[in-house]
């Protein structure tokens, strides 16, 4: 099947075009000096790997399971919008009630219909509800310059997702290096063989291979069968996209994954806490 375009390219092209606009809006409505002022306001960053690792609230007793990252997001390029009203703060206080390890906060505007506010609500709902640990929050979003890491960090996020499609090798490392400056971990975004050796080679820890094609918008879980025996067993890896039953997550479980990431078929769900229990395996 041909890649889905548009005018000016295919679907990840325009996504990217379109944050490159929005950047320099950001950059002018809210300087780098003025995120810095918000970042003294959080409380105490939050491991995404340890959270995978040993458990939402700690190390577990008996064998290993896989974690879940639970994505909030209003609507996406190939549904379109999933939810009429996003409560994002309730459904973070579920999440984290359901036993997620993190929250994966979508906040690209135009296509999927995210703000970056979004992301500090849950981290000051957090706060207030669940002061003693909390799931890390993960930003998602298409980030490729140096600003987009300080606005993270300024609106809450404990890790930033990097995809290694939309970057250049030197641009990788260096957001992999500022990110972990910034008290953030990288979640290093990966699609084929070739995306796998270069974020090994940028110093990538955490890797989500992603069985979405963010060109085509096809989804195979196929994908993290075929890429995860590349990745060395001291890494985290994240399975993204196209997980929708218990069934796909025993799949990937097979695999050797430390954890899924899962969004529509939690925002859709009548009973997102019983739904929750289908990706805890």
């Amino acid at each position: 099947m041909s890649e889905q375009t548009t005018e000016t390219g295919t679907i990840l092209d325009r996504i990217v075009a379109d944050k490159r606009e929005e950047l320099e809006q950001r950059q002018q409505k809210e300087p780098i000096e003025a995120l810095k002022r918000r970042i003294v306001e959080h409380d105490p960053q939050w491991s995404l790997t340890q959270a995978i690792l040993e458990g939402p609230r700690g190390p577990h007793s008996g064998g290993k399971r896989i974690q879940l990252i639970a994505e909030i997001k209003k609507a996406s390029p190939s549904k379109g919008r999933l939810v009429s009203v996003l409560e994002h703060r309730a459904m973070a206080r579920t999440y984290t009630i359901g036993g997620a390890a993190g929250i994966s906060v979508v906040t690209e505007r135009k296509h999927f219909m995210g703000e970056v506010q979004f992301m500090l609500d849950v981290r000051v709902s957090m706060k207030g509800y669940y002061p003693g640990g909390r799931p890390s929050i993960l930003r998602k979003d298409f980030l490729f310059d140096p600003y987009h890491l300080w606005e993270s960090r300024a609106y809450g996020a404990d890790a930033v997702l990097l995809i290694v499609a939309i970057l250049e090798d030197a641009q990788l490392r260096d957001l992999i290096g500022q990110a972990r400056e910034l008290e953030m971990e990288s979640l290093v975004e990966v699609h084929d063989e070739a995306q796998v050796e270069r974020a090994l080679a940028a110093g990538a820890d955490l890797i989500g291979i992603n069985n979405r094609d963010l060109r085509t918008f096809e989804v195979d879980l196929a994908t993290t069968e075929r890429l995860r025996p590349l990745i060395p067993d001291d890494k985290v890896v994240i399975s993204e996209s196209g997980i929708a039953t218990r069934a796909d997550v025993e799949r990937l479980a097979s695999c050797g994954v430390h954890a899924v990431l899962v969004g529509e078929a939690l925002i859709v769900s009548n009973d997102v806490r019983n739904k929750m229990r289908d990706f805890l395996v």
